[in-house]
C-alpha cells in the first residue's frame, strides 16, 4: 500500500465525516441562531435556552437523515472492507 492510496481513504473519509456531518451542524446552527434572535427581541439572558430547541432539532434531524447517514457510512466500511485483500500487501 502506498502513501497515495492511503492519502486517498483518508480525504474520502474526511470528505465523508463533513459529508454526512453537515446537516447536523446546519440545523443546530440555524436553530442556535433563530433561538438568539428570540433572547435579543425579548431579552432574555438565560444561557440556558438554547440547549433544550438545538437537542430537539438535531433529534429529529436524525430520525430524518438517520437511514441516509447509516447508508453513506456502511457504503464507505463495506468499500474498506472489499478492498481489504490489497491494502494488506
Amino acid at each position: 500500500m502506498t502513501a497515495d492510496e492511503v492519502t486517498a481513504i483518508a480525504s474520502s473519509a474526511l470528505f465523508l465525516i463533513i459529508k454526512v456531518a453537515a446537516p447536523l451542524l446546519l440545523v443546530s446552527l440555524a436553530v442556535g441562531l433563530i433561538v438568539s434572535i428570540f433572547q435579543t427581541v425579548t431579552s432574555i439572558q438565560e444561557q440556558t435556552l438554547t440547549f433544550v430547541p438545538k437537542i430537539v432539532a438535531i433529534f429529529l434531524t436524525l430520525i430524518l437523515l438517520g437511514n441516509w447517514i447509516l447508508t453513506e457510512l456502511s457504503g464507505y466500511i463495506v468499500m474498506l472492507w472489499s478492498d481489504f485483500d490489497r491494502y494488506i500487501r
